[in-house]
């Protein structure tokens, strides 16, 4: 290990250094100041005789004479089944008052891609107990689905839900002394609040959800640099406990939008030439080298499924960030502020909403087999709905016919009853299901034209005077 005293320049969260030896891409760094304190950074770029290194604590207290020491390794996450439960910060260090964290293993925090050939389709349910996202756009196992909102929106109080709630339910052809996998929640907060952390933290502890989840919390006042390394740490976490101990876990990373600021603040620092509206070029390939980090392995019992959580500035949603994460990602979640106006909770709009995978994890075993025709008719209900909104706004209600006025009132029942649950209610997938029921049976039969005619014989709710007219019938 060599020891350099030849800082050159400071350039907001960048040193640069002269060296006489080969520096790898990556690798990690310790700074020790004048003052006496040592401070971690990394390798962000390596030319011969001069190098660019990112700190993790910020640039504060490094001057000329400080010493730099190349360790020779590129970054690694300590990981050990016994996180579960722990706080970290963003860098994978404890801040819960815990114990030191005795490691199985240390993963380099890059990862391995995962070989195509050896993918297995993500094709199994995850109950959320939210019925706008378990009915209308099913997350499944391995699947990278995020949640597209904006500032202001309770986005915070949705993932809360979801990590509290979500669970894989029994395989129903599990034999009863087969255990299946258990289930495990990593959560990445990236240059949220400290109000933010704090309330995520009461939830955590105030329903027990931290007892199978592991934190990493990089607040807003945390240096940026830290902020591109934590969704790293979470995801090399999530890669352990999936493939080398056989869990489920479903990553919640919140915010996206401040990981790509952050890395748009060193791609300033570097001066390089930006890309739209003043991100990296680079930007797609680093989004996707996370993303792509979901998923499942053939021959192994675990699965890694995302859920990232992003801030669409100005509420556009072709901003470079959802734009980029749209086309890497299997569908969307919107929170909408119109709805969130209205007071809903979780104000989610199924509209624009989609799960590219949702087909193939549903209307099979877990999941009843009507629950693909329920969904069809509900999207087309309320998009009906929806349209014949505007309409009154012109002619008004008295102008519409009787099944204008129910499609009508079923938008408004599905967005108060359905969609609408609060941010504590869990619903399980048949609770869901037979509210959704209850709401298409507002219409007559015949409008039902994208049901089986079977579910509809068994599943639909007559009202009384039909229900007495069929049965003086009879």
């Amino acid at each position: 290990m060599k020891e350099y005293q030849t800082i050159t320049e400071i350039s907001g969260p960048l040193v640069y250094a002269e060296v006489d030896e080969a520096i790898g891409y990556d690798e990690i760094v310790e700074i020790e100041t004048a003052q006496g304190e040592t401070l971690r950074g990394q390798v962000l770029e390596s030319s011969e005789g001069v190098v660019a290194i990112q700190v993790f604590e910020g640039t504060s207290g490094i001057d000329q004479n400080a010493s730099v020491r190349f360790l020779g390794e590129t970054m690694k996450m300590p990981v050990t089944e016994d996180l579960l439960g722990r706080v970290l910060d963003g860098s994978g260090r404890p801040i819960d008052d815990g114990p030191e964290i005795v490691p199985e293993e240390r993963q380099d925090i890059v990862g391995a891609a995962i070989n195509p050939y050896s993918r297995e389709y993500p094709e199994e349910f995850i109950e959320t107990g939210v019925s706008a996202i378990d009915g209308m756009n099913t997350l499944v196992r391995g699947q990278k689905l995020p949640i597209f909102s904006s500032s202001g929106q309770p986005h915070s109080e949705l993932a809360m839900q979801i990590a509290r709630q979500a669970s894989v339910p029994e395989e129903e052809e599990e034999s009863d002394d087969e255990e299946g996998s258990e289930f495990a929640v990593i959560f990445g907060a990236m240059g949220i609040t400290a109000e933010e952390a704090n309330e995520f933290m009461a939830d955590f502890e105030r329903t027990g959800a931290l007892e199978r989840s592991v934190v990493f919390m990089n607040l807003a006042d945390d240096p940026a640099v830290e902020r591109t390394v934590t969704p790293r740490m979470v995801l090399t976490t999530a890669e352990y406990l999936a493939f080398e101990k056989d869990y489920h876990v479903l990553v919640i990373l919140t915010d996206m939008t401040n990981y790509c600021e952050a890395l748009r603040e060193i791609g300033a620092a570097r001066e390089e030439v930006p890309g739209r509206r003043g991100y990296p070029g680079y930007m797609y390939t680093d989004l996707a080298q996370l993303y792509e980090r979901a998923g499942r392995i053939q021959g192994r019992d675990g699965s890694v499924t995302q859920i990232p959580i992003l801030t669409m500035p100005g509420d556009d949603d072709t901003h470079p960030i959802p734009d980029l994460t749209g086309y890497i990602t299997e569908g969307q979640i919107y929170v909408d502020p119109d709805l969130n106006s209205q007071g809903l909770q979780p104000p989610i709009n199924v509209l624009p909403s989609l799960s590219r995978l949702m087909d193939d994890g549903i209307g099979e075993g877990l999941t009843r087999a009507d629950h693909a025709d329920v969904k069809d008719q509900m999207f087309a209900a309320y998009a009906e709905g929806e349209d014949l909104r505007d309409l009154v706004n012109i002619v008004g209600r008295e102008a519409l016919s009787e099944l204008d006025n129910k499609y009508l009132d079923f938008a408004d029942a599905f967005e108060s009853e359905f969609v609408d649950q609060g941010f504590d209610q869990n619903r399980d997938i048949e609770e869901t299901l037979e509210l959704g029921w209850d709401l298409l049976s507002m219409l007559p039969k015949d409008a039902l034209n994208r049901i089986d005619e079977d579910f509809i014989e068994e599943h639909y709710r007559e009202d009384d005077s039909e229900r007495e007219v069929v049965e003086a019938a009879d």
